[in-house]
């Protein structure tokens, strides 16, 4: 088993990236592993939990997954064909938490000329709590960088964030469109908007979502975006 000490260790390791948005971690007191193909990243705090985001050959994550993957409130978190065959080889038993989405895209998109960066942020808690309550990403938490909007009359309508980026992986997160301006097409508008943006500076980007919500899957799909199942396991009580 092999430590990475560093983003750019992983970064070679590994062309996955889930992986290579977690290898942020490295420069707050994350650590990473390869073991016969695979990788892991532990992320002391990323997007809220303490995580090991795995990925390899089944056999290399479950020993990375055996020799780290323990610990109170740790979530490991990898692709959910992957775990069901980690989950096999494991001689403790682990089950699956919630599933959902990660997508990602790498390539070009037009930038909409109507969508801005925000530079004032006092209206996104408003809109959030209206349209989005459990958005992850929130005004002047840690790792969330920047928020962009769509503006009608004055009154900001749509909003997405810049948050917990990493060195080649931008990460969308905060989506909201107020209630009474569905079906506009502004949350397509403010998602390409920061797409663009961060694919212009990172190559790739990428974000989480709910799995069972069809309209949002459907339009980052639009937007160039291909989706997978990612779980979290915990141990078997």
């Amino acid at each position: 088993m092999r430590r990475l000490r560093t983003t750019a260790d992983v970064l070679d390791a590994c062309s996955d990236p889930l992986v290579r948005w977690a290898s942020q971690a490295l420069s707050a007191d994350g650590a990473a592993w390869e073991h016969r193909g695979a990788v892991a990243v532990y992320a002391p705090e990323l997007t809220r939990r303490r995580r090991l985001v795995l990925s390899g050959p089944a056999e290399g994550v479950a020993s990375l997954l055996a020799a780290h993957g323990r610990g109170v409130s740790l979530r490991p978190l990898m692709e959910r064909p992957l775990a069901a065959d980690v989950s096999s080889l494991m001689p403790t038993p682990w089950v699956e938490d919630k599933p959902f989405g990660w997508m990602d895209r790498s390539g070009s998109l037009d930038l909409p000329d109507d969508v801005s960066w925000l530079s004032c942020l006092d209206d996104v808690p408003p809109l959030l709590r209206t349209a989005n309550p459990d958005s992850w990403a929130w005004p002047g938490e840690t790792g969330v960088r920047r928020w962009a909007g769509v503006r009608m009359n004055n009154e900001l309508v749509a909003t997405a964030a810049e948050a917990w980026s990493s060195v080649d992986v931008g990460f969308m997160m905060g989506v909201a469109v107020h209630p009474s301006h569905t079906g506009q097409g502004l949350g397509q508008r403010v998602c390409q908007f920061v797409t663009s943006s961060l694919l212009s500076l990172y190559g790739t980007c990428a974000l989480f979502v709910e799995n069972h919500k069809a309209p949002a899957i459907a339009l980052y799909r639009k937007l160039g975006f291909a989706y997978r199942d990612v779980v979290t396991l915990l141990p078997a009580v």
